[in-house]
């Protein structure tokens, strides 16, 4: 897919889908901007890299952007399951803050270099809890299924001006956040059986659709929810 001098920002690019996204990007000819704590070893020549917390002091990441931002995403999230008696007011604060009110701080940062592109895409990423039922997942729920409503928003107003907002919604991925989920060959069995596709998800999976949204071949695609989980979402088999 072609990208050829797109600027593409990547909040959380060290590691899993961040990291795989990066590389997709970049070998499609994109500029990549990256925010994120630590740096990867793993990333191609060339990538910019602005070492912030995104629920800190965004100060810096306005002299950090590029003028014209052709797309942006947002590849930073958690997992917090426990049951919901042990769940605190403080656990679904951080949860909020990191998926829901991060993504927000670093769009508003961003909404500049966004309309002065031509077209502009925003990719969030919510996950397969949000609109579907498990237990232990109340916190994560509530912050996903917020992510998804800022989303719907967003893509309203921004419309005018020609960016785009759209979500993908993943189930288990294997990535170094859903590690204790997949830690040994047994839970990984179990994980698997539950897709009705019989694997869970690898995180070239996500980057790929999220690298089809960024790209012109979505440009009629705006509003929506993708979700990318081996069929868990809908399928009963």
């Amino acid at each position: 897919m072609n990208l050829e001098g797109k600027n593409l920002l990547i909040a959380g690019g060290s590691s899993g889908i961040g990291l795989s996204l990066i590389k997709k990007l970049v070998s499609a000819g994109a500029n990549i901007y990256t925010i994120c704590r630590s740096v990867s070893p793993e990333w191609p020549q060339g990538v910019k890299h602005l070492p912030i917390d995104v629920v800190g002091d965004l100060t810096s990441l306005t002299t950090f952007l590029p003028g014209q931002l052709d797309g942006l995403v947002y590849s930073i999230g958690s997992i917090n399951l426990k049951p919901f008696g042990r769940l605190t007011a403080e656990d679904f604060m951080n949860d909020y803050s990191l998926n829901v009110i991060g993504a927000a701080m670093i769009i508003q940062k961003s909404l500049k270099s966004l309309k002065n592109a031509p077209s502009a895409s925003v990719v969030l990423i919510s996950s397969v809890a949000a609109q579907t039922g498990f237990g232990y997942h109340a916190s994560i729920s509530a912050a996903k299924s917020g992510l998804e409503g800022m989303a719907l928003s967003l893509a309203a107003e921004l419309a005018a001006d020609n960016i785009r907002v759209n979500v993908v919604a993943p189930s288990i991925t294997d990535t170094p956040l859903a590690q204790t989920l997949l830690s040994t060959p047994e839970k990984r069995e179990a994980s698997a059986k539950r897709h009705p596709l019989g694997q869970f998800g690898k995180p070239e999976d996500i980057s790929s659709a999220i690298t089809f949204l960024l790209s012109e071949e979505s440009d009629w695609i705006t509003g929506q929810v993708l979700g990318i989980d081996g069929g868990l979402s809908k399928l009963k088999v």
